[in-house]
């Protein structure tokens, strides 16, 4: 069962599901006209028999712009679930962490069959502890099962799911959402949910996942830009209401937790998907890349990537975040004849991880999309000796519209430890600082250093 609200015209189409738009805004939604109370939001009476539940994101006392939760009346509260097994497994196959200050390379993550999106989830690096929930995590998924009768929400944090190969179909007790490649979701701490290929025949799925322990995805600030640009508040779309029929509901489940790093799992006598109506403003969310509305030179330099932040989590700096979500989009490269258009060379106080969702990447031969980077903290990184010379080579005397990939990247001000997994993985180039290597000295100023120096030695 279906929500109704799509009546209504501020409600979006897509995929044959009906959305809310807007970012940080307080939403409502209900499958059954009038099962929403008005006037408050516990009443002794629910409307249609349902139960009052908060989710909270936030302290109670949390400022009030930032305060998030929501309300769900549903048919059965969630604490009739029976209790969790006592013992938890690794999430992720988080094991034998280990710093590397080298750069690194993955190629494709390898397709992977007989597991679901939680069974076939590998974190390649984390930094911090969701115990003191402070931190993040970052992870490549790969699955061909669907979670039938199996859901799991994350104690731990907020997960961003990045697809790169195949489009999702993610069930929450909000609502559906469809994500395909060039799209992101956003699935708050808390929230049940359960991930599916969108149609049953399609080959193994592929993508990354950003999990942030503390703190929620915001929109950064625009400064100097004005009012609008980068990604617009009114392009996020967030699920409207839909539950079970009554026999998916009395049919038992199981329900994963991840909590503190491990996975427990519960059996519930009932679905979770069972909220008739809602209103909140703590709610899962969708963003299309493809509607980023990009900034950059007219006029030379090639520009700090945080001009193409899409989604930012505070950190404990002002100005500096716990994990920036950056794009590298389709864009008009306008600048003069003495630019060099790919990124500097260049070392970071922060981390860099880079995926490519789509085509190439216009700093680095042979980064293959599904692939991925780490240029850590300091790390020095920049264009490879091909990307280089082809770029110097560039007359760029005009503007150029670049539509050759899709990139994005996970910024954090963490260093970050890799698993085991990343480090042995089959996949890991290993020769990828030789990317580097064809970048000789062709310095012309030797002579005339000799000469200061002749100089020197004489004056002193």
């Amino acid at each position: 069962m279906t929500s109704r609200d799509h009546h209504n015209a501020s409600f979006v189409k897509k995929d044959g599901l009906s959305y809310q738009s807007g970012f940080g805004n307080s939403f409502e939604s209900e499958v059954i006209r009038g099962a929403l109370p008005r006037g408050r939001n516990n009443p002794k009476s629910v409307p249609f028999g349902l139960y009052a539940e908060q989710l909270s994101g936030t302290a109670f006392t949390s400022p009030r712009h930032g305060n998030r939760r929501t309300w769900l009346y549903r048919i059965q509260p969630s604490v009739t679930d029976r209790s969790f097994e006592t013992e938890g497994i690794p999430f992720g196959s988080v094991q034998e962490l280990q710093v590397d200050p080298n750069p690194m390379r993955w190629g494709k993550l390898p397709l992977q069959t007989g597991v679901n999106f939680v069974s076939g989830m590998k974190t390649l690096m984390s930094s911090g502890s969701p115990l003191i929930k402070n931190g993040l995590a970052i992870s490549m998924y790969s699955f061909d099962e669907d979670m039938r009768d199996v859901h799991i929400y994350n104690s731990d944090g907020d997960f961003m799911i990045v697809p790169q190969e195949g489009s999702l179909k993610i069930d929450t007790e909000l609502g559906r959402m469809v994500v395909s490649p060039n799209e992101i979701c956003v699935l708050p701490r808390g929230l049940i949910f359960s991930v599916h290929k969108l149609n049953a025949n399609d080959p193994p799925t592929r993508g990354y996942v950003l999990e942030v322990y503390k703190g929620h995805f915001d929109l950064p600030e625009l400064g100097p830009i004005g009012s609008n640009g980068l990604a617009n508040a009114r392009d996020f779309l967030h699920p409207t209401a839909w539950c079970v029929s009554q026999q998916k509901n009395n049919a038992s489940c199981t329900i994963h937790n991840k909590f503190g790093g491990q996975l427990f799992t519960r059996q519930s006598p009932h679905s979770p998907y069972n909220v008739v109506a809602w209103h909140g403003n703590y709610v899962p969310f969708i963003y299309d890349l493809t509607l980023f509305c990009a900034v950059n030179s007219v006029t030379y330099d090639h520009l700090d990537p945080s001009i193409y932040t899409v989604l930012t989590v505070a950190g404990s700096e002002p100005g500096t975040a716990l994990a920036d979500f950056v794009i590298f989009p389709p864009r008009v490269m306008a600048t003069d004849s003495n630019t060099l258009r790919p990124p500097w060379f260049h070392r970071n106080c922060m981390g860099e991880f880079m995926g490519l969702i789509q085509g190439g990447y216009d700093a680095k031969e042979g980064f293959v999309a599904g692939g991925a980077s780490l240029h850590s903290c300091m790390t020095p990184h920049g264009p490879d000796r091909v990307s280089y010379d082809k770029a110097v080579a560039d007359p760029c005397e005009a503007p150029v519209k670049f539509t050759g990939g899709l990139a994005f990247m996970f910024e954090t001000s963490l260093i970050l430890e890799l698993t085991k997994f990343a480090r042995d993985a089959s996949h890991r180039d290993m020769e990828y600082a030789k990317c580097w290597s064809g970048l000789v000295d062709s310095f012309s100023g030797w002579d005339l250093l000799l000469e200061e120096g002749e100089s020197e030695d004489r004056e002193q």
